[in-house]
């Protein structure tokens, strides 16, 4: 299998020709739509289509608008653009690629260790900000206008949002007092494509009369086509002469543009009502059916100019070697959902725009009246569970943990005061998957949850551990229960001895417990465990591993039995080292009569984490198999 790719040098003969700038613009565009596509598929996964739905927008910028391509992105007087949706990265990427200010090697390493991160980061080059948590985009623009303006200094900063985002309450606070503050050099742009992660805007939540809002905060708002490069011109003159409103421009789009079976609304009908390729790398087969429609674009439009086609570099793709088993706990924890709303009436699913991601989707089929979408807004979600909570209903809120543990952590606090119980199901916990970076890579949110005295914090390591909590938290609960799941599949699967049950504070022992002891939660980390656990076999030094899902409730009498011989405990987290299982653990273990003193050793992350390949940052961190049992035999 091999990828095509256009160097920068095709993209400098196309700009340097005698071309009007629209027929440039056309097809440099094109251009880099095939090198975002080639981009997204070397590495394995990636927003493809949202990419492809900004890329006329962003090429009209980068090609043409910006004076940062001429004076450089270290002058102060520069433009500044950059995207909140940060989902387009990609592409921004390939344009940058193409205008040498990425290298080769780096745009070669999408969602590689040192490579690109598959969410904006200012380390890259040409990177302005970093993308969070979505809604972040317009204050944070509002903030480098202020002090471009503090400081004298000139340019533009422009804004790319995407409409899904605007269901975050922080870009109406933003609205409002940018026109008090005299901002008026900020252009905020809406990707408005018109569909979210699978499904449409309006049916998540429905935006309404979007320009008649923004207009009521005092900002003057246009709308456009935002493929069609003569509009965008036309929009641009005209806000260049308006001198005392900041610029709020709606640009209609169409998602996964230039790919005819990506375009919505043709891959919406034919998903018969759910968009299939919001993330992921298309396969083989779709690759090259993308690849070739988008080059013969591209031909033809180079013959329609008289001028020479581009060339195409092959590569050649590395075989991809999973290492991972068929096993996702979080699909038996949707599925345990399920099945438990046959027999409780009395708990109902909430979803902030990730019902397929969180595995929720088959509920909300097969139960509508139980399952609440509130798109992307996970303050409104959890406070909404609160009310739930105080009228006798058990609610299950569903989100990234990056952004349910942190974006509503007041909200959260708030519900655990009133002493009602909800269930906090905080998908993509842990390090993997490490590709999309540190915005989704989850290493602090049981610390968040952590300081509040009312609510299990559980992790589970198997399909059979998943099934008992979910039934543990829904059921049998009196307290509220955070949940940290795993987006990905198990690094392999693991069956646990048959004597093992599921029970509060205690957990399950692989093999006999002796002097040295690890304890660890959460597939990624058990499996890492006991990877060290056999090299270290081979070198006949013993190791017991510990399974202990609950990262803040301890059986006494279990610990003390467990551990009454251990000389060695190491702790391997799939958290920071700071605020995890160590952390409430270690305190429980000090005050125990009957537990000598034993050393303890915390392995978990100490800074924020690298992005790649599990392996990759796994080996990084050096909390792979390999590393971890290197870590032991120093320390034994």
């Amino acid at each position: 299998m091999f990828i095509e790719i256009i160097r920068p040098e095709e993209f400098e003969k196309v700009r340097n020709t005698d071309l009007d700038t629209f027929s440039k613009l056309s097809l440099l565009s094109e251009m880099s739509r095939l090198n975002t596509l080639s981009c997204v598929k070397k590495a394995g996964s990636g927003h493809l289509v949202s990419s492809l739905s900004a890329m006329d927008i962003v090429s009209y910028f980068y090609y043409y608008k910006l004076n940062t391509i001429d004076v450089g992105f270290d002058n102060e007087n520069r433009d500044i653009y950059f995207s909140s949706k940060g989902h387009d990265v990609p592409g921004l990427y390939s344009v940058l690629y193409s205008l040498g200010i990425i290298p080769e090697d780096k745009f070669f390493k999408l969602r590689k260790i040192d490579g690109l991160d598959g969410h904006p980061d200012i380390k890259m080059p040409g990177i302005e900000a970093n993308t969070g948590s979505l809604g972040m985009g317009i204050s944070k623009g509002k903030g480098i206008l202020f002090a471009k303006q503090y400081k004298g200094r000139k340019g533009k900063v422009i804004v790319l949002t995407g409409d899904g985002e605007f269901h975050e309450g922080q870009n109406f606070e933003a609205l409002q007092s940018t026109v008090s503050l005299k901002l008026n050099e900020l252009v905020v742009i809406m990707d408005h494509n018109k569909l979210q992660s699978d499904r449409k805007v309006e049916e998540i939540n429905d935006l309404g009369d979007i320009e008649t809002k923004i207009k009521s905060f005092g900002w003057h708002v246009e709308r456009f086509d935002g493929h069609d490069f003569k509009e965008l011109e036309r929009v641009f003159n005209k806000i260049d002469e308006i001198k005392d409103k900041p610029k709020f421009l709606i640009a209609d789009t169409i998602k996964g543009k230039g790919v005819s079976f990506m375009e919505h609304p043709k891959a919406l009908e034919d998903g018969k009502g759910i968009y299939a390729w919001h993330s992921g790398a298309p396969n083989d087969v779709y690759y090259e059916k993308a690849r070739e429609e988008l080059k013969e674009k591209i031909n033809l439009l180079a013959n329609k100019l008289n001028i020479k086609q581009p060339e195409y570099i092959s590569i050649e793709l590395e075989k991809s070697v999973s290492g991972v088993s068929d096993e996702y706990v979080s699909k038996i924890y949707g599925k345990t959902l399920v099945k438990l709303a046959e027999e409780d009436k009395d708990f109902i699913i909430l979803d902030a725009d990730l019902s397929a991601d969180c595995k929720v989707d088959e509920f909300e089929k097969k139960y509508p009246e139980r399952f609440v979408e509130v798109g992307i807004a996970e303050q409104d979600m959890v406070s909404m569970a609160g009310g739930l909570a105080l009228q006798g209903l058990t609610p299950v809120v569903n989100s990234f943990a990056s952004f349910l543990a942190s974006r509503a952590n007041e909200q959260i606090y708030n519900n655990l005061t009133e002493g009602g119980k909800i269930v906090y199901a905080c998908h993509y916990a842990g390090i993997v998957p490490a590709g999309p970076g540190k915005s989704h890579q989850s290493l602090r949110d049981a610390s968040l949850f952590g300081a509040f005295p009312n609510c299990d914090i559980i992790m589970p390591s198997n399909a059979y551990e998943m099934k008992k909590a979910t039934e543990y938290a829904v059921l049998e609960a009196k307290d509220s229960v955070m949940l940290r799941i795993i987006i990905g599949p198990s690094p392999r699967k693991i069956d646990f001895p048959s004597e093992y049950k599921f029970e509060k504070g205690k957990g399950c022992i692989i093999g006999k417990a002796k002097e040295n002891i690890i304890f660890c939660y959460g597939p990624t980390m058990l499996n890492e465990a006991l990877e060290a656990q056999e090299i270290l076999k081979k070198e006949n030094i013993d190791i017991t591993v510990v399974n202990f899902p609950w990262l803040n409730r301890f059986d006494i009498n279990w610990l003390e039995d467990t551990l009454i011989n251990c000389n060695k405990l190491f702790i391997l987290e799939d958290h920071m080292e700071f605020g995890g299982l160590a952390d409430n653990l270690i305190p429980v273990l000090i005050k125990s009569s009957k537990l000598k003193k034993m050393d303890i050793e915390k392995l978990g992350f100490v800074e924020y984490p690298k992005y790649g390949t599990p392996k990759e940052v796994l080996d990084y961190h050096g909390l792979s198999g390999e590393k971890i049992a290197d870590r032991i035999k120093e320390q034994l």
